[in-house]
């Protein structure tokens, strides 16, 4: 009895084996596809871009953020509508403050000025709204590891405009979107597509 278990054992071995042999090999199954690089916007281009609405609605800060495509410039001017946010975003040689005339140095590779059709300062008071010191980096702003900003000063706020020098690693393509409360300044991180 002991013979014929260890017949039928082996001969069911041989036929998990066998069959096993017989099964065709199918693929493993494939590595699960790498991410396409992020499509970025493209188009922006570099020309100054200006919008002559304004508002009396105070400027109240101005901040930035990374994103995978571009690094992002806020002014806050809360209450101001969309539609009554002017602005004129250029790239400058040098960062010139108005009215003054005093050169403003601002690091970086290219220097992207934006000024913003809105107040630092109350219309009806002339009280600041507004914490930023002449020529000096913006408080509260920190572009350290930015992948395009390098600096940031505040050139001051004169007769109903607010100006800001940005310095940026290259002259690099940009869109500005006025939405209600803030204006948007989006500086891309290269001229392609992909980042």
């Amino acid at each position: 009895m002991a013979r014929s278990r260890t017949i039928w054992v082996t001969a069911a071995l041989m036929t998990a084996t066998l069959g096993a042999a017989v099964v065709p090999a199918t693929a493993a199954p494939a590595a699960a596809p790498r991410a396409a690089a992020a499509a970025c916007p493209t188009g922006w281009g570099s020309l100054p871009k200006t919008d002559y609405t304004g508002t009396l609605n105070s400027v109240t800060n101005a901040r930035t953020g990374r994103h995978d495509c571009y690094d992002r410039f806020v002014v806050d001017v809360p209450g101001a509508a969309a539609a009554d946010i002017g602005y004129f975003v250029q790239y400058v040689d040098r960062f010139v403050a108005d009215p003054s005339g005093i050169t403003i140095p601002v690091t970086g590779g290219a220097i992207l000025e934006v000024r913003v059709n809105a107040p630092a300062y109350n219309p009806e008071t002339g009280a600041s709204t507004y914490p930023g010191r002449f020529a000096r980096p913006l408080p509260g702003v920190n572009v350290t590891g930015y992948s395009t900003f390098r600096d940031t000063k505040y050139g001051g706020s004169f007769e109903g405009q607010t100006q800001f020098g940005l310095g940026v690693r290259a002259r690099l393509p940009f869109r500005v979107l006025p939405l209600d409360g803030r204006l948007v300044v989006d500086v891309a991180h290269s001229w392609t597509a992909t980042r």
